[in-house]
């Protein structure tokens, strides 16, 4: 209680101190309230994590029932991982906001923002009441929405916050529906009431009600084909705000769906293949489309679509165990779900942070003006190279760790004799594999054109190195990816509380088949730490020696051309050029191009503008045919006052007649029955 009561009074001290405040000091506030807010929560979900659940009961009142507050190992650990990125997020954010200190009522609203975004998420993780938590969920929505337009000068920006409010109150729609559903038969507004209801009705009731909430979580988490506002919203945020949607904001999807699937007791092998097969196709098209974007905050978004789809993969697969009645295969599905989610937070936060350093540099996030940044951003550099090794799920980093549990998975799967389970799991390891690929694709394109070179775009200003206190939270974070791709038995180890929800099994970590399998990824991540030691102990002995050369500096080698050696370089659009005609049948791609004419061309270019083509046919096409469809009544639109006046008086003579209409028609009927 005492916690509960310091969490209220901190969130409404730091929403009324910011606006009276000065520019300087807004930063700060925030900063430690959401360090405070942090620490309150972490206390009781680092209890829940060892075993101590929290719970408090608030009487509430007629309208909402009674209040309960519940935080068990699921909870406990989405609320750490929210923690954790919402503080690296705010210190980031505290230098990266320095260049708008003159919108001050901007900065203030974006400051109360991000903490009430921090307080309704965490609050999202701990309250089991429908109508509270709907409450939470509108919080979250809103703050999110503020956080998005900070700058809401630019049409695009306005447009993409527009586009995520609108997606976020469908997602608010469906989840409504659900609870209402539940509350008009169970009479209760709390969370336990949805067991009661799924074991008292049908299966097909069950399902129905799942896919209820499966859909509006999946809008929230970005699951093709719900995913549209996602390539929107993300790039058109502060990077920190990027970087905190990315990491935590669309896991709270994440988070409802397991915690949904731990209330509604179904036929899990069901449930089970719908995710399975979502995931798969959220994870090829997010990545696919990932590769082939100019913009690289886009192209993180669409990344960010992708390690959903494997999150999602490795749900599917706990749930066919549960179905099967498999516990390893529930153990491995749902560990490598739980860990990636911790995982992708990390690595995906790191990289838009990295990208805020080279947009506040640079000026722009087109790959195809970059080059070169490499020399002029050395940490920066690096820094987005080990989170794109990470992301692309490569030893001795983070991501490896929890796709080899997926991969474990999918191979034990292989060894039932269940057809449709084999094919299936056939299908996902071949889906994981091209996700992979793919993703080295497009990070080797997107660092290479970035940071190797030379600059392919004359900038007024040379670009520099962010500023230490935007580098702090980025090492905090690499230090963490280090941490899990080295030592990733004791983080599969706090996981163990949350998987007993799931598996119903006891002393998880002293499993046979779980020890062996920690032991291995060890020692897969320490063999590949040592072989990374060695290059660098290889690179070292050579700059040694290169060093102690005599050294000329000269132009590098033209192939005898000593041309613009700028535009000799690959380009983004060439380095992928085979990819794009392989995909191009699957994807929807613009070509502009300017022919070279005359015996001696003096301009030619080519430009390609990628676009979603499930966008383009969920979305656009259905709003398209809904503006011809209302463009047929503009005719009611004359300007002509005396038939707005006619159109009053026919309304108001409808609504006087259509009660008498009623009236006259039950009439009618109770003198045939009479007949």
């Amino acid at each position: 209680m005492g916690i509960l009561s310091g969490f209220i009074v901190i969130l409404l001290l730091a929403v009324l101190l910011v606006p009276f405040m000065e520019v300087q000091r807004k930063g700060l506030i925030s900063v430690a309230a959401v360090i405070i807010l942090a620490m309150l929560s972490g206390i009781p979900a680092i209890r829940a994590l060892a075993g101590h659940d929290l719970e408090y009961i608030f009487p509430g009142s007629l309208a909402t029932g009674r209040i309960p507050i519940r935080i068990d190992a699921l909870s406990g650990w989405f609320i750490l991982v929210i923690n954790f990125t919402f503080i690296t997020g705010a210190i980031y954010g505290l230098q990266y906001m320095k260049a708008y200190r003159t919108q001050k009522a901007s900065l203030t609203l974006h400051c109360i923002s991000y903490v009430l975004a921090h307080a309704a998420l965490i609050s999202i993780c701990a309250i089991q009441n429908s109508v509270i938590f709907l409450v939470a969920w509108e919080i979250m929505a809103l703050s999110s929405f503020i956080l998005v337009t900070f700058e809401s000068k630019k049409n695009e920006t306005l447009n993409a916050g527009i586009n995520f409010l609108i997606q976020s109150h469908a997602c608010i729609m469906l989840l409504t529906v659900g609870f209402i559903w539940v509350a008009s038969k169970t009479n209760s507004y709390d969370f336990t009431a949805f067991t009661s209801f799924t074991r008292s009705n049908t299966q097909l009731t069950g399902l129905a009600l799942f896919l209820c909430f499966l859909t509006g979580f999946a809008i929230k988490a970005g699951f093709v084909p719900f995913h549209t506002w996602l390539p929107y919203a993300h790039p058109a945020a502060p990077s920190h705000v990027s970087g905190v949607m990315s990491g935590v904001i669309i896991k709270i999807g994440i988070y409802g769906i397991l915690r949904m699937l731990l209330l509604i007791k179904n036929d899990y092998v069901v449930i089970g293949y719908i995710i399975l097969f979502l995931s798969i196709i959220s994870g090829i098209y997010g990545v696919m489309l990932a590769i082939i974007q100019h913009n690289l905050k886009k192209l993180l978004a669409y990344h960010s679509i992708e390690n959903i789809g494997i999150i999602g993969i490795g749900i599917g697969l706990g749930c066919i165990g549960i179905g099967k009645g498999n516990n390893l295969l529930t153990y491995l599905g749902f560990a490598g779900a739980l860990l990636h989610t911790l995982n992708h937070s990390l690595f995906k936060s790191l990289l838009f942070y990295g990208a805020g350093n080279i947009y506040q540099s640079a000026h722009t996030v087109d790959i195809e003006k970059l080059g070169g940044l490499g020399k002029q951003m050395p940490h920066t550099s690096l820094l987005f190279l080990l989170a794109s090794l990470a992301i692309c799920g490569l030893p001795p980093f983070n991501g490896f760790v929890s796709e080899f549990l997926i991969y474990n998975g999918m191979f034990k799967g292989l060894q039932g004799f269940d057809k449709p389970m084999l094919s299936s799991f056939i299908f996902g390891i071949f889906a994981l594999a091209l996700i992979g690929g793919l993703a080295m694709l497009c990070f080797t394109k997107a660092f290479g054109t970035i940071f190797s070179g030379r600059p392919r775009h004359h900038f007024q200003q040379a670009p520099q190195e962010g500023h230490s206190w935007k580098l702090i939270p980025m090492y905090a974070v690499v230090l963490l990816i280090l941490l899990i791709g080295l030592f990733p038995a004791i983080f599969i180890a706090a996981i163990s509380k949350p998987l007993e929800l799931f598996t119903h099994i006891q002393d998880l970590n002293n499993h046979p088949q779980i020890v062996k399998l920690s032991g291995s990824i060890s020692m897969i991540g320490i063999s590949a730490a040592c072989f990374l030691l060695l290059t660098g102990l290889i690179l070292l002995i050579r700059n040694r020696i290169s060093n102690a050369a005599k050294q000329e500096p000269g132009i590098t080698w033209g192939c005898g051309y000593a041309g613009n050696t700028q535009k000799m370089q690959y380009t983004a659009s060439s380095f992928i050029r085979t990819y794009r005609k392989l995909a191009e049948p699957m994807l929807s791609i613009q070509k502009r191009k300017t022919e070279l004419t005359g015996i001696f061309p003096q301009k030619g270019a080519q430009e390609t503008r990628p676009y979603d083509k499930l966008e383009e046919w969920i979305i656009d096409y259905p709003l398209h045919q809904l503006k011809l469809f209302f463009n047929r009544f503009t005719f009611l639109q004359n300007g002509d006052i005396q038939f707005y006046i006619l159109y009053g008086i026919a309304f108001i003579t409808l609504v006087l007649l259509v009660p008498l209409a009623f009236d006259f028609l039950k009439g009618f009927i109770n003198f045939l029955n009479t007949i």
